[in-house]
């Protein structure tokens, strides 16, 4: 499945309707507060006007201090999933659970230097593990070889916790080249300026399909 992020967009609103025309499974918001990033996205009261402009699901990864200030505005969307990070200020199986009573699934992102360990706590609450190729906060950034190490973990740990049905994404860095070694690894592909700085997103979308 592809995740389409309209993190490097110059033009919001053009580039959903755009995306909407495509075959893409979900859109991906990124959601930054300027704190746990130095990067700062649109406000809620901007971002939930969203629906004008696409009905796809929506993917949401929450890059913030305090994901509680957003849980409730994001759930409020047409949200398939809301991410979490592990090093966040606040407990991090609270806001699972508070993702969890709204109905939407759960995620948790691991960042370049997070182990793959440390997640294994949160296993029966996720429904998500969202990779970071990149170094969170940034669009356009080259995607981080080692990263293919632990997207090969997590196949493992899949493997040896059968009762837990998360699903495994990778965001940052991706093109039609990289997806060609991640592939068979993953079963969401997070893709932004790849996809949305090209003139046919959809020829973009197939190639990384």
């Amino acid at each position: 499945m592809i995740s389409a992020s309209f993190l490097s967009s110059k033009n919001i609103p053009l580039t959903l309707k755009e995306l909407n025309d495509t075959d893409v499974d979900f859109i991906h918001v990124d959601v930054m507060d300027g704190k746990y990033v130095n990067n700062k996205t649109l406000p809620f009261k901007e971002m939930r006007h969203i629906y004008k402009y696409t009905t796809k699901r929506l993917d949401v990864h929450l890059m913030v201090l305090k994901p509680s200030n957003y849980i409730k505005n994001y759930a409020s969307l047409n949200s398939e999933y809301i991410s979490i990070h592990l090093d966040i200020l606040e407990d991090v199986l609270t806001n699972l659970k508070l993702i969890k009573s709204y109905g939407i699934k759960a995620g948790i992102v691991l960042n370049p230097n997070d182990e793959v360990s440390t997640i294994i706590p949160y296993l029966p609450y996720i429904d998500l593990i969202i990779v970071m190729g990149v170094i969170p906060g940034e669009g356009s950034q080259k995607f981080i070889d080692k990263t293919i190490n632990k997207l090969k973990e997590l196949n493992v740990l899949k493997k040896e916790y059968p009762n837990f049905k998360f699903k495994i994404s990778i965001d940052g860095g991706i093109n039609n080249t990289i997806v060609k070694k991640i592939k068979t690894l993953v079963d969401i592909i997070v893709s932004g300026s790849y996809i949305t700085k090209s003139n046919d997103y959809q020829t973009q979308i197939n190639s990384l399909r």
